[in-house]
């Protein structure tokens, strides 16, 4: 039996500046945005490539917290290109950096060993995700 995890929900609150964020800074496509009523609407985002998608919006149900997601990876397998594609969009990130010696340093990993470079950034709520570089063997 397969177990995928297809929507993360991430709390927000202005849902208006959200979907500009992730919809048209971060570039990845708006799948639905719903509205019921002013007290409901549900934004959904898929980033490119990805079998995973991000949902928010507001009357959902949820009493988490704006912010308070911390720790979520994007997989890209340039991270050049991603450093560039963040700065291109005016989002602010810690710039690319690797583990060296126990301790995060900058750059790309010399090595360019998979999985070894990643890059950080909030979105406007300061959820934080990151990016990492890496292809799995055989996708």
């Amino acid at each position: 039996m397969d177990w995928k995890l297809e929507v993360v929900i991430v709390p927000v609150t202005d849902v208006d500046r959200a979907k500009e964020f992730y919809g048209e800074k971060l570039g990845f496509p708006v799948d639905v945005d719903h509205r019921a009523d002013e007290h409901f609407r549900v934004v959904q985002v898929t980033p490119p490539g990805s079998a995973c998608s991000i949902v928010f919006g507001k009357g959902m149900g949820s009493d988490v917290k704006p912010g308070s997601l911390k720790g979520n990876q994007l997989v890209v397998s340039d991270i050049e290109a991603a450093h560039s594609h963040l700065e291109a969009n005016g989002i602010a990130n810690g710039g690319i950096v690797h583990f060296e010696a126990g301790r995060m340093a900058p750059g790309p990993d010399p090595a360019r060993q998979k999985f070894g470079s990643f890059i950080y950034f909030d979105d406007p709520d300061g959820n934080t995700w990151a990016v990492q570089e890496g292809e799995r063997d055989g996708s």
